[in-house]
């Protein structure tokens, strides 16, 4: 795999990450619901969606190679995205309760 295509890999794993939080945050009310049927649906869907949505695009982008520093761009574009879309969940998703 050429330069070209780690980071074309890297800087979409790390946006993929942000989309992911703020994904994760509009739908927390259902990923922690309690009712354990509902609970364990929309968590299953969620990963299932998520994880299959980021394989296609990687398999886009370069044929479906994973490399620990995609997965690395991956968590640290969701742990920073999640700093600024939490804020979106407690002002709008949380108010709704």
């Amino acid at each position: 795999m050429n330069l070209e295509i780690q980071i074309q890999s890297l800087i979409s794993s790390f946006v993929y990450g942000l989309y992911l939080s703020l994904i994760y945050n509009i739908f927390y009310k259902y990923l922690y619901n309690k009712n354990i049927i509902i609970n364990l649906i929309s968590n299953l869907l969620f990963t299932i969606i998520n994880v299959s949505s980021y394989f296609f695009i990687l398999i886009l982008i370069n044929k479906g190679t994973i490399h620990i520093y995609f997965l690395i761009s991956l968590i640290s574009g969701f742990l920073i995205g999640n700093k600024s879309t939490k804020k979106i969940r407690i002002k709008v998703v949380d108010k709704k309760k």
